[in-house]
């Protein structure tokens, strides 16, 4: 069995250190918890000899604890404790995982880079120069430095797969539905989902397979019984179809991210996989559809931060509406009111049909092109997870349009509803490269069993150019 309480001690030793080197993976953590919750799992036989009994895990500070704030990186939650735990939170503890502490996030999960957190930016543990990616970069980060093995992270639009690509780790995002969003904090309702990082696939397996199943408090969830534990590493993919895309490989792609990829599905070959060239018509649409339904859906969920309720509150000043003029005027952040902006804008009376329900529509129509791949026989899909390796702070932000083009290649997985992941396959110049594999919904065995063989059989920190 587990030693927890050593386990403990040696995860507060590694998150100090981590933190120590400016990292800034963590908003808030604190040993003392982390010892607390070591003895309640130590006097408790089930959690003890739970599928995490003993493993320490961060959690994005967009899904509610009990232990620690839930900011969402914003000033208008700044200090702000929830009174219940997230589904996904509650089940790690009957796990018997421990929970490390919250994690720097772009504020409200809106970001690629963690660059939008009000707290200050994770850094990327492999070159601090470089962003972590977004917006779970301080969960990313966690488990790239060490601090961690496993950790918790959102996705709204590839929030977990970007940033583990760009810090050299693992990230699954499930299928819509297979982990409950009962205290995942809302930004866009119909692409929120949690996913998982970890030092290599099977880790981010566990973890999911713990967090995943039905949830009466969340009505989205699939009536499924949990993920299983990942099986052990293939030594043949023979019979296995993978897809590739070629709307992800354009015309100018990032040599690196090129040949690493070219490189993997080489290896997929070699493992006894057939690879198929396929299309995705409606890809290049994806970013623009990503950025009205997106927006559009967190200008109604962010209405409730108005000071009235909880959360900051400007008392200055002098009626109602002023007051809420005052209190998101200085609790949200500039990235925050630019896409309330535009949400409110596209669900406008005379922009509605020009614009949301057009969005909808272009999305029903890349659902389609995923289903009419998966349904002619192709197990999954492989792909680059980011168009570049991870950019330098500062590089994007004076450019929404540039910072949302680090998603292309991972929003279209969260407006199909289909499960996805990320994992190291390569370095340039020292920066790391991700592939991504794409599933069928309900898809995560067949993209893990892949991710595992591909895993086992290459060389992720080796140079590819």
């Amino acid at each position: 069995m587990t030693d927890v309480r050593a386990a403990a001690r040696d995860a507060a030793a590694r998150i100090a250190a981590c933190e120590a080197k400016g990292t800034h993976a963590f908003l808030a953590w604190s040993e003392a918890a982390l010892l607390a919750q070591a003895e309640a799992v130590a006097a408790s036989p089930a959690a003890g000899a739970g599928a995490l009994s003993g493993e320490v895990v961060a959690v994005k500070d967009v899904i509610a604890d009990a232990t620690f704030p839930t900011t969402c990186g914003s000033r208008i939650l700044e200090g702000w404790r929830s009174p219940f735990e997230a589904t996904a939170v509650r089940r790690l503890r009957e796990a018997g995982a421990l929970v490390a502490g919250k994690t720097a996030c772009d504020e409200f999960a809106m970001g690629s880079s963690t660059e939008w957190c009000a707290f200050g930016p994770a850094r990327n543990p492999v070159d601090p120069s470089r962003v972590p990616g977004g917006s779970s970069g301080g969960s990313a980060a966690a488990v790239a430095a060490g601090a961690v093995t496993m950790a918790l992270g959102s996705e709204t639009g590839g929030s977990v797969r970007q940033p583990a690509a760009f810090c050299g780790v693992v990230g699954i995002k499930p299928t819509y539905g297979r982990v409950s969003r009962y205290g995942l904090v809302a930004f866009g309702s119909s692409l929120d989902q949690i996913g998982t990082f970890g030092r290599d696939v099977t880790s981010a397996a566990r973890l999911l397979a713990a967090i995943s199943g039905r949830d009466d408090r969340d009505g989205t969830t699939l009536d499924r019984i949990p993920l299983g534990e990942p099986g052990p590493v293939a030594a043949s993919l023979a019979g296995t179809v993978i897809g590739v895309p070629r709307e992800y490989f354009p015309e100018g792609l990032h040599a690196g991210v090129h040949a690493a990829t070219r490189r993997a599905l080489e290896r997929l070959k070699d493992l006894g996989a057939e690879i198929r060239g396929v299309s995705l018509p409606h890809t290049k649409y994806a970013v623009p559809t990503y950025y009205i339904v997106a927006p559009a859906e967190a200008s109604s969920n962010l209405a409730r931060y108005d000071g009235v309720r909880y959360g900051l509150r400007d008392g200055g000043a002098s009626d109602v509406r002023a007051m809420y003029r005052a209190t998101r005027g200085r609790g949200f952040g500039a990235e925050v009111r630019r896409r309330i902006l535009l949400g409110t804008y596209v669900l406008s009376a005379g922009y509605y049909d020009a614009y949301y329900r057009k969005a909808q529509r272009v999305r029903e129509l890349i659902r389609a092109d995923f289903a009419r791949v998966f349904a002619a026989g192709v197990h999954a899909l492989f792909t680059p997870t980011t168009p570049t390796p991870a950019f330098k702070f500062g590089e994007n932000l004076a450019d929404p349009i540039a910072m949302y083009l680090s998603d292309v290649y991972v929003c279209t997985a969260n407006l199909a509803w289909v499960p996805a992941l990320s994992l190291p396959i390569g370095r340039d110049q020292g920066l790391p490269i991700g592939g991504q594999l794409i599933g069928a919904m309900e898809g995560e065995g067949t993209i893990v069993r892949i991710a595992q063989a591909l895993e086992h059989s290459l060389d992720a920190t080796a140079e590819v150019r």
